[in-house]
């Protein structure tokens, strides 16, 4: 970001390197989501005869692509403390005009740029978040609730209420194409290709750094010389960026653009994301443990249509799970906060 820290203060380092105790925690509570994944994979093997097969896995693994494209950018704006309710807005908005772009303009000249449309312009929404945050100081939670409402009426405007349907062969390739036929699908390898990237940036440059101490202690971050409205507002990008791939590529999927074809979809992200570890209040977070809570989101979600359950109760599900990860942050929060109390007076 071209910042350089000057005199980073003890804040930044305890952001990143937490102490022993809460190590400890953050480590157990790690373990403790894998040995959730395998005793959902366990369970959903004995109760459905089709689970646990070849097939099922790559089929799970190419639905949760949509929700964790979208969970590692949020992961970013939940670690650096803000929140972002416009993810299924933006996804949709996205999807709905790459897919009109491919039908009605470009298409003589190919796919590729119907998709970066609405590439680009998940990013630009996400640019706009970020602007209002940092410049007007009007709270994430208000000013990307009014994105979600704008960018999904848009959306709802443009298709008139119904699916856009129409769309060239060829703007399917991303969603439903495959790299390895039968195995590695495209919307696989993009979730791969995106989790490397964004391990990368989060925990391989300054960047990454920023993003922790500002959502640890964003006073102490900008006292400490590092440019916080600039790398707030990346971070919102990033979050619309991301967004808008898993609107593009669920669009190509289906072979359609629907503006509420990603309804809900904020609320999956935000407990995957905070379910994998990742602190409501920031600072706190990592990508490996996104992944185990859209993990266990999608094999909730597909063990239980496998076993004939009504897909309603699968909200009831996730909204208890979200409760059961908040929760847990604030029990553990407090934990910490005591025992320091503890040595403080010791």
């Amino acid at each position: 970001m071209g910042t350089k820290i000057k005199g980073l203060g003890n804040s930044v380092a305890r952001t990143r390197k937490p102490k022993p105790g809460i190590q400890s925690m953050m480590k157990s509570s790690n373990m403790m989501l894998w040995i959730i994944t395998v005793f959902l994979i366990a369970f959903f093997s004995f109760s459905t005869s089709g689970f646990f097969t070849t097939g099922n896995a790559l089929n799970v693994l190419r639905q949760m692509s949509t929700l964790a494209v979208a969970a590692f950018g949020a992961t970013f704006i939940i670690i650096s403390g803000g929140i972002d309710l416009s993810v299924g807005s933006v996804a949709a908005l996205s999807g709905v005009v790459s897919a009109m772009v491919a039908r009605e303009l470009l298409v003589p000249l190919g796919p590729e740029m119907s998709w970066a449309v609405g590439f680009i312009l998940g990013a630009t929404l996400g640019l706009v978040n970020g602007l209002i945050i940092v410049n007007f100081h009007i709270p994430p939670i208000i000013t990307t609730l009014g994105m979600m409402t704008i960018a999904r009426g848009f959306a709802f405007v443009l298709t008139g209420g119904v699916s856009l349907t129409g769309v060239p062969e060829t703007f399917q390739g991303i969603g439903r194409g495959y790299i390895i036929p039968g195995i590695l699908s495209i919307p696989v390898a993009i979730m791969v290709i995106m989790f490397v990237f964004a391990w990368l940036l989060l925990n391989k440059t300054s960047f990454g750094l920023y993003v922790y101490a500002i959502g640890g202690n964003e006073e102490a971050a900008r006292l400490s010389g590092i440019a916080v409205k600039k790398v707030k507002t990346w971070v919102y990008i990033i979050g619309g960026f991301a967004a808008s791939i898993a609107g593009v590529t669920l669009s190509s999927r289906l072979g359609s653009g629907q503006a509420a074809g990603t309804q809900g979809l904020e609320m999956d992200v935000i407990t995957a994301v905070v379910l994998g570890g990742a602190s409501i209040t920031g600072g706190e977070g990592t990508l490996t443990g996104t992944v185990a809570g859209v993990l266990i989101l999608s094999l909730l979600g597909n063990g239980m249509i496998m076993m004939n359950i009504d897909p309603y109760y699968q909200m009831i599900v996730k909204g208890l799970a979200l409760l059961f990860a908040v929760g847990f942050d604030t029990f553990r929060k407090r934990r910490s906060l005591k025992a320091q109390q503890v040595k403080a007076v010791s």
